[in-house]
């Protein structure tokens, strides 16, 4: 691959992992990107690479395999390899609720309960992720895809409490919620609860088992929500365009995707990049627990300005993205504690490499295992460098 090309590779996987796609209609670029993602400085970059992106583009889809189409349900319908390895950590019974998903949406103003309903209704009659339960034949694991149906929409009215009561029953609430188990065999994989806080405001807790969503799944369920909700209460039919395929589709076309020499080749590669590696020796204050509780919390805090634009910069001269200069940074610091030079970094995807599946519920992240040999004493500039190489190779 020549220089310009391992440049717009660079570009576009700087875009990825911000959840922008690009793509060619009608010999035109064409974008999608989250609210808010889209800078100033991103469009003029695109458009300063325009010519260079569509013949990559041009390039990659020349080479692309077929795309993914409707098959008929009247045959067991496999689960993806995502799916799969949940289906198997869910039945050893340990992870408990670690795999729910929950959104919680803030409702302000005069709530229609009938046009929530509806609402939510037609959003499960749209993505069968929603009305599918899994079950086992012959010890393989299939989708069993249920006819659309009317949501529970149980409710909890706190508007009578005291401010400092209610804040304490609607966290009580939500983790009670979060903490209810499904079972995949027999439930749906969605739960709502709707709790009124006053006359006119409500919180409604969606929650979504990940083997039914992912992270971008929820953002897709509360546009639709919102879409549908507006043209309910003002009596007017969704304008959502009909989906191309349903996740159920998209399993069976990876399972004849990934065989024979394609799953051998991202085989081979990755049992090469981890063969042999270490597990990370952090000096934690207690020790790992026998058995995982799935406990722990997130700790948020944003960078200044000005250190920002010097990762930028250095991001720039070296060739690389912001996220590589970001994860070659954390590696060293991982090295700092542990003092082990072979260091590797769970990262997750998006995985929403086509247009038939940018608008789908279901469950498509992934994550990549970013390995680096910081042997050799190497430099800053050296690190970022293997950093740089191995996000090439992963995606």
């Amino acid at each position: 691959m020549n220089h310009k090309n391992t440049e717009i590779q660079e570009f576009l996987a700087e875009l990825r992992h911000l959840q922008i796609k690009l793509w060619i209609e009608d010999e035109r670029l064409r974008y999608n990107a989250p609210q808010g993602t889209m800078t100033p400085e991103l469009l003029q970059q695109i458009k300063e690479k325009k010519t260079e992106i569509i013949a990559f583009l041009k390039q990659v889809n020349s080479k692309t395999v077929k795309s993914i189409q409707p098959v008929p349900r009247n045959q067991e319908l496999p689960l993806s390899f995502a799916q799969r390895r949940l289906w198997f950590i869910e039945k050893t019974g340990l992870s408990g609720n670690a795999y729910n998903m929950p959104l919680t949406l803030h409702l302000v103003g005069k709530l229609d309960l009938v046009a929530l309903q509806k609402s939510l209704d037609e959003i499960v009659a749209r993505h069968e992720t929603l009305r599918t339960n899994f079950a086992e034949i012959n010890g393989t694991p299939v989708q069993v895809i249920r006819p659309p149906f009317e949501l529970e929409l149980p409710q909890q009215d706190l508007s009578g409490l005291a401010k400092s009561q209610q804040t304490t029953q609607l966290q009580q609430c939500l983790q009670t919620e979060n903490e209810k188990q499904f079972n995949l065999e027999v439930d749906p994989p969605i739960r709502v609860l709707l709790l009124q806080l006053g006359a006119t405001e409500h919180i409604l807790q969606v929650t979504l088992h990940h083997i039914a969503s992912d992270g971008w799944s929820l953002t897709v369920f509360a546009q639709e929500l919102s879409a549908n909700y507006t043209a309910a209460v003002e009596h007017q039919p969704s304008t959502a365009p009909e989906l191309p395929i349903q996740y159920a589709d998209f399993a069976v076309w990876q399972q004849e995707y990934l065989q024979g020499e394609s799953l051998q080749t991202e085989l081979d590669y990755w049992k090469e990049k981890l063969k042999e590696l270490p597990q990370l020796q952090l000096p934690t204050d207690y020790p790992r627990p026998v058995v995982e509780t799935f406990n722990g919390a997130s700790q948020s805090f944003n960078l200044p300005p000005l250190l920002t634009s010097k990762l930028k910069q250095v991001s720039q001269e070296q060739g690389a993205t912001l996220f590589m200069t970001l994860l070659a940074g954390f590696k060293v610091l991982l090295h700092r504690y542990t003092a082990q030079e072979s260091i590797a970094v769970g990262v997750p995807i998006a995985n929403r490499n086509r247009r038939e599946i940018e608008g789908l519920i279901g469950f498509f992240v992934n994550s990549l295992v970013m390995y680096t040999d910081l042997g050799g004493e190497a430099s800053f500039t050296e690190v970022l460098k293997r950093v740089r190489q191995t996000s090439l190779e992963a995606y």
